[in-house]
């Protein structure tokens, strides 16, 4: 994905590739679009899970489960629950993550 870095910019599956002072760059933005189906097949595959445990025991407790789901909460009730995102806007109310899990 291009603007990273220094020198690096978007480019297109067209237009994959640019140089600069000898190096070669890469920065298609959306890679997964030149195979489409495959990569909708991969993120059905690792995401259909998440969504069977939220909807076989509901968000609260599919959350308490597994803590790895837990941690993308972000808001809840108005609330921030992920310190990074807390961290960017210190000024938004921000709760404890396992206060909301209790």
């Amino acid at each position: 994905q291009g603007g990273c870095f220094e020198d690096s910019r978007p480019t297109t599956h067209a237009e994959p590739t640019f140089k600069v002072h000898q190096s070669i760059f890469y920065c298609v933005a959306n890679m997964p679009g030149a195979v489409p189906h495959t990569s909708t097949y991969a993120l059905t595959n690792v995401t259909l899970p998440f969504a069977v445990e939220l909807a076989d025991h509901g968000w609260h407790a599919a959350l308490r489960r597994d803590p790895m789901l837990a941690l993308g909460l972000n808001t809840h009730a108005g609330a921030i629950t992920y310190a990074g995102v807390a961290e960017a806007f210190p000024d938004l109310s921000a709760t404890d993550l396992s206060a909301v899990l209790a």
